[in-house]
């Protein structure tokens, strides 16, 4: 059964400084992810955007299957339900102006 939700999550990476740039291009070939930002220590941050939970914890063991991973740790999710009612909300309101 689909629900009708949106997971959004964010991790920390940590490899080796000099994996960084490799490591990063490899993240960002993945499904619904996204380096928003990383740290000439070799931190990473990743945010995950999918329909579904499995994947947020897949995307996680494939990140850290990867060449040169030392860590991925899940630093938030969040979890968007009845996004229906809340695009008609928003329709609604922005034909109020």
């Amino acid at each position: 059964m689909a629900l009708n939700e949106v997971h959004i999550s964010s991790l920390v990476v940590h490899v080796p400084p000099e994996f960084l740039t490799e490591t990063k291009s490899t993240i960002e070939e993945l499904d619904g992810a996204e380096v928003y930002g990383d740290s000439k220590e070799g931190k990473i941050i990743v945010v995950l955007e999918t329909e579904n939970q499995g994947y947020v914890t897949d995307t996680i063991d494939v990140i850290n299957n990867l060449p040169n991973v030392l860590n991925t740790a899940l630093v938030f999710h969040q979890i968007e339900s009845d996004l229906e009612t809340f695009d008609q909300e928003i329709v609604s309101t922005e034909g109020k102006a």
